[in-house]
């Protein structure tokens, strides 16, 4: 029979090493103890009264019944909520072993749904099973179930018939049903967690977390690529930057309407204010269509042909611009100022300028800093790194030790462990590995981009992992063959085509407050 399970919420450590290690210590027979919460309580006469949505504050009609909550289906059997059942017996179960908060408490409801996501996400994967081993033509014998049911019925180590007559039959029948369910889980689970990793196997992954390796590191920002790199750039393309001050009314249903309005601002009949908060369908229509200052580069979202979007940003103050065709429909400009060049003085038109690098021309960033990092690299040759990292707008970092953890393996220490946020996202880079491995020790890798940085790493030792380690690794590797396999048949049957997933539709309906 599939044992009872308890949840255990997945702890985070935050040392350096091995992230196994305190989970490992703390809980070492559980954790293949996350292969499946199969509450199977066979003691479904016991049953403390749990969360049930009658007994909310706020629940509309009181009570409901319970024949009617339907949270999907899989394979087109219904995942019903009714007492006795499976799903009910995970989220009473789980209902008890959590400490919930007064029902006036903003996390009150989220741990509901938690609660109850969890039962019904563990009755999805049940009936799958049960689907899957009917299919299979497996049924558990009657007098393997027989047996199993007695053993909740004993008095002085024999089977008491006094104590299971005192049980209604209907009663007697929802424990038969259960213990049956609950074999043939058993056996399911069993034969697929039952697969054993061969001893070599664990040595050889045990072997990975050598050698481990220390690092200094030096970062070089993209926002530390200066000013001056800035206006250059701007200078060099300064049709881009200029700024014009410009309105916009725009037309969603079509040109030919668009005319009307076009028409009715050129001809007096209606001021452009009174046309934009009457007419048009953008989000400066509440504000008599001011579009406020704008970069050239900016208006190719609206204006995609070039020639157009030139007129329009050399338009005289007060002119409007023709009929333009956008995005959402048609649109007319009016020049509230005349275009300008960019002021090099204004940080914020600066600050503009640099957004439309890093969106468009990212390379010109990278590869300045890489230049910068080169240098750097070369002055770590002469004067060490210490040395040739003071001053500048060069950010020094420690971590490790780590070995070549390439995809964050549980196994061993990740890069994410190691708490630097410039290489928290490391783990599957090729190019970090490779520097982090290949570089010799005491000598300044090659830069590298990651993210919205520069990288040099500086390897300072190398050293083999500890013993103790190693034997924790081995020792854990069978199970974490067993959380992946878990995981594995989760996703198995909970994506399953098999499963009409109706939760959120449900859970919404019956814990929808009273307006």
């Amino acid at each position: 029979m599939a044992s009872k399970g308890k949840i255990h919420p997945e702890k985070k450590d935050d040392s350096s090493k091995s992230e196994i290690m305190h989970r490992f210590k703390t809980h070492p027979f559980l954790f293949g103890g996350t292969v499946f919460v199969l509450v199977i309580v066979i003691v479904a006469f016991v049953l403390v009264p749990a969360i049930v949505p009658g007994g909310r504050r706020g629940m509309p009609g009181g009570q409901w019944n319970m024949d009617d909550l339907v949270f999907g289906y899989y394979n087109k059997v219904p995942i019903k909520y009714v007492r006795d059942s499976y799903f009910y017996q995970v989220q009473q179960n789980l209902s008890r072993s959590q400490q919930l908060p007064a029902q006036d408490d903003p996390s009150y409801m989220y741990m509901i749904y938690q609660i109850w996501g969890r039962a019904y996400q563990e009755t999805v994967v049940h009936m799958g099973i049960l689907d899957e081993m009917k299919e299979a033509g497996y049924i558990a014998p009657e007098s393997v179930v027989d047996r199993e049911v007695a053993k909740q019925f004993q008095e002085n180590g024999k089977f008491s018939a006094a104590k299971y007559r005192a049980l209604d039959k209907s009663s007697q029948n929802a424990l038969w049903r259960q213990v049956q369910e609950s074999i043939t889980s058993g056996y399911y689970l069993s034969d697929l967690m039952g697969v054993s990793a061969p001893s070599k196997e664990a040595s050889f992954i045990s072997s990975l977390a050598s050698p481990r390796r220390t690092f200094e590191l030096a970062v070089f920002p993209f926002a530390s690529y200066p000013d001056s790199e800035v206006i250059s750039y701007a200078k060099a393309n300064a049709s881009l930057f200029r700024t014009i001050h410009l309105s916009i009314i725009t037309v969603n249903a079509g040109e030919r309407e668009a005319k009307q309005v076009f028409d009715s601002v050129k001809n007096g009949t209606a001021t452009f204010e009174e046309a934009a908060k009457t007419s048009s369908q953008d989000a400066y229509a509440e504000k008599g269509g001011d579009m406020g200052i704008r970069a050239a580069n900016e208006l190719a979202a609206e204006i995609s042909d070039e020639q157009i979007r030139e007129k329009v940003i050399n338009l005289p103050k007060g002119e409007l611009s023709d009929l333009v065709k956008v995005p959402s429909g048609w649109a007319f400009f009016r020049a509230e100022e005349p275009a300008m060049p960019m002021d090099i003085n204004d940080q914020s038109q600066k600050e503009r300028v640099r957004s439309y690098i890093m969106k468009n021309v990212r390379g010109q960033i990278e590869d300045w800093l890489i230049a910068e990092a080169e240098k750097f690299s070369a002055q770590v040759k002469e004067t060490g790194f210490d040395k040739a990292i003071t001053g500048g707008n060069i950010i020094k970092r420690n971590f490790g030790p780590i070995p070549l953890n390439y995809g964050n393996m549980a196994l061993f220490a990740t890069v994410k462990s190691a708490g630097v946020p410039e290489i928290e996202n490391a783990g599957t880079d090729q190019f970090f590995w490779k520097a982090a491995f290949s570089t010799p020790l005491k000598s300044a890798s090659k830069p590298f981009v990651l993210g919205n940085n520069v990288l040099v790493l500086y390897p300072l030792e190398e050293s083999k992992a500890e013993e103790n380690d190693i034997k924790l690794i081995e020792a854990y590797y069978p199970y974490r063959i067993n959380e992946s396999l878990d995981q594995e048949v989760r996703t198995y049957f909970l994506g399953s085509k098999k499963l009409d997933d109706r939760f959120n539709e449900e859970f919404g309906r019956i814990w929808k407050p009273n307006k």
